[in-house]
Parts: C-alpha cells; sequence; structure tokens
C-alpha cells in the first residue's frame, strides 16, 4: 500500500502569497494629513456623524410636536451635515491617495465608496429642504433622515474597523 506523503504532492509545497503585501510602500500607512500627529480624517468625521443624528431627530421631534423650529433645525443639520462631511471626504481622500499602503489595499476604495454614497444622501437631504422646510420632513425629509442613519452606521463602522482593527490612517506613535 502506497503512502500518502508531501513528496507525492506537490501543492503541498506550495505557499500562497499575496502580492499586493509585496509592493513597495505597503506598509505605508501613518496618516499623510495630520496636525501634530492627529490625523484630520478620524478628526472630522464626528461632525458630520453627530449632524446625520440632529437630523433624523430634528425629524422625528417635529413629526411628534409640529414645532417649525425642529424642521428648521432638520435643515440646518442636513445642510451643516453635508458641509462637514465634503471636508472630511477632502482629508480622507487626500489621505487614501497619499499613503501608498492605504491606496493599495480594497477595504479603504469600499470605505470611500460607502462615505460618498453617505455624501450624496446628506446633500439630497438637505436640498430637499431648501424651500419649504417643513413640508419637506413628512414624508421623504424623515426617510431620508433614517436613510441617511443607516448609511452613516456603515460608513462609521467601516472606517473604525480600518483604523482600530487594520491601523490604517493613524500616527506610527499609536
Amino acid at each position: 500500500m502506497p503512502q500518502d506523503t508531501a513528496q507525492d504532492d506537490p501543492q503541498e509545497d506550495e505557499k500562497l502569497v499575496d502580492p499586493i503585501t509585496d509592493r513597495p510602500g505597503f506598509d505605508e500607512t501613518e496618516s499623510q494629513i495630520s496636525i501634530v500627529g492627529h490625523p484630520i480624517h478620524a478628526m472630522s468625521v464626528a461632525f458630520p456623524i453627530a449632524l446625520t443624528f440632529c437630523a433624523f431627530g430634528a425629524d422625528l421631534f417635529y413629526w411628534w410636536t409640529g414645532d417649525a423650529f425642529w424642521a428648521r433645525a432638520a435643515l440646518w443639520a442636513a445642510g451643516t451635515g453635508f458641509m462637514f462631511g465634503m471636508l472630511a471626504a477632502f482629508s480622507g481622500t487626500a489621505e487614501l491617495l497619499l499613503a501608498s499602503g492605504i491606496r493599495a489595499r480594497a477595504a479603504p476604495w469600499t470605505h470611500a465608496i460607502i462615505a460618498v454614497t453617505l455624501l450624496g444622501l446628506l446633500a439630497a437631504n438637505w436640498a430637499h429642504r431648501l424651500y419649504g422646510y417643513e413640508e419637506a420632513v413628512l414624508p421623504y425629509g424623515i426617510l431620508i433622515s433614517g436613510l441617511s442613519l443607516m448609511m452613516v452606521g456603515l460608513t462609521g463602522w467601516h472606517g473604525g474597523k480600518l483604523v482600530f482593527d487594520y491601523r490604517l490612517g493613524t500616527s506610527k506613535g499609536n
């Protein structure tokens, strides 16, 4: 009876090699856009996240109370969230394009696509409210705010995975 050994099976000797990890600069994942070692993108994303929650909350309060203040607050939250989202997008895009180790991976590109989708929703939410913010809340304003909230959760979760699990876009001291 022949014995099965590694010499008989040439595939057992082959190792799987990821060609991406051999690229020059693959380990260069430190933030390129920072202030005193603090990554600007990681600091700036808090604003659009919080303002997306504020827009949805203001929509709920308007639905509950009928007070025009909340409709106006949702307009401002949606617009300001979009503007701060654009600033976060500029710094995030710079990180993506300037750090070769970040650029070489697929996950940051996925995060960028999800974040751009979120920006589109934030822009649509704001634009929908610009001319008649009270009439805009129900039903479409609150639906767009809710969808934006789900998208910001997905974007934030994915971005957090990049920073905390993969250590992308952080400073060397961390």
